[in-house]
């Protein structure tokens, strides 16, 4: 039914990325602009448009033997209409994506909301590869996620479902933008992890962390927290486990709901590895209510990376 290539752009608030995937799931050619949102909807279409017609000029191959094209938007996505409804981050309300692309592209273009297209594309060539029922959580600015069980993204009745950055895990806890207090983004995403490091170098003014961000704590990434834990350091050490304690909770949550096969962890905080993903899987062992089962979630890293958007943009035409 399907040639050998496909189209994947992966659309963010910060930078737009287009690639030509084989049916393996590898990139043979990648293309990437700033999105800077904003910008009239017409301007980023043509920007999307371009990219993907340059990213196969360069690949050398024809443009007839790509079979598809598919994007992973943020907001709001209806995959039955291919509207994007709402995006806060892009400024746009009930935008006909799918529609202007295909008309751009002159291909079938598949649609999803970013977050479940970088969950199928774990699924389908990455970490989940092989898995019945998986979970992707990005831990970024915010954490993000999304849900595929035997093949077929979960996206519940308004296509908005697993907005798990919004689960209460504190109530009456930090205020969000989404207008509640106490979200789980609030407290396991890197802006979490770094606000939480902000209240220990206050409560101990003589941690490496001042040394470590000049004496500004504007200056924290999600990485620093994570270096002066290496060196012993206590403020450190108690901002981590605090941020472990937090993402403990809100993935011990999902699997008490959901009991996927596997959650996968991406996002730049993932990169940590085992000094992150070790200690939490100890804590969802000792909190899961399935504790006692011979069969648990596993519980791994993400093995895409970045390009699990992009990637599982193209790829959107397998769930058909």
């Amino acid at each position: 039914m399907f040639g050998k290539y496909s189209i994947g752009i992966d659309l963010g608030g910060t930078n737009i990325v287009a690639a030509v995937v084989d049916d393996t799931g590898k990139i043979l050619v990648k293309t990437e602009a700033p999105t800077r949102a904003g910008r009239s909807y017409e301007a980023i279409l043509a920007d999307m448009a371009n990219l993907a017609e340059s990213a196969v000029k360069q690949s050398g191959i024809p443009f007839e033997n790509i079979h598809s094209a598919g994007i992973g938007s943020p907001g709001s996505v209806n995959k039955s209409t291919g509207i994007v409804e709402f995006s806060s981050n892009l400024r746009w309300e009930n935008k006909p994506l799918k529609k202007d692309l295909e008309q751009a592209l002159n291909l079938p273009v598949y649609i999803e909301n970013d977050a479940n297209a970088a969950t199928f594309g774990e699924y389908t060539v990455g970490a989940a590869k092989g898995y019945d029922t998986a979970i992707a959580v990005t831990l970024g600015t915010g954490v993000g996620g999304g849900m595929v069980q035997n093949g077929k993204i979960y996206a519940g009745a308004n296509f908005a479902a697993l907005e798990i950055g919004h689960m209460v895990i504190i109530k009456r806890g930090r205020p969000c933008l989404c207008g509640r207090r106490g979200c789980f983004e609030r407290y396991a995403s890197a802006t979490g992890l770094i606000t939480t490091t902000k209240e220990f170098m206050d409560a101990y003014p003589s941690s490496m962390l001042w040394e470590m961000t000049d004496g500004n704590p504007e200056n924290l990434d999600g990485k620093i927290p994570f270096d002066a834990m290496k060196f012993g350091d206590e403020a450190a050490e108690k901002a981590v486990e605090s941020f472990m304690d937090s993402l403990a909770c809100g993935l011990t949550n999902l699997i008490n709901i959901l009991q996927p096969d596997i959650i996968t962890i991406g996002g730049g905080l993932s990169n940590e590895g085992e000094t992150l993903l070790a200690p939490v899987r100890e804590k969802i062992a000792s909190e899961v209510y399935t504790r006692n089962s011979k069969i648990n979630t596993k519980i791994a890293k993400g093995a895409l990376g970045a390009h699990a958007g992009v990637i599982g943009a193209a790829n959107l035409y397998l769930e058909q």
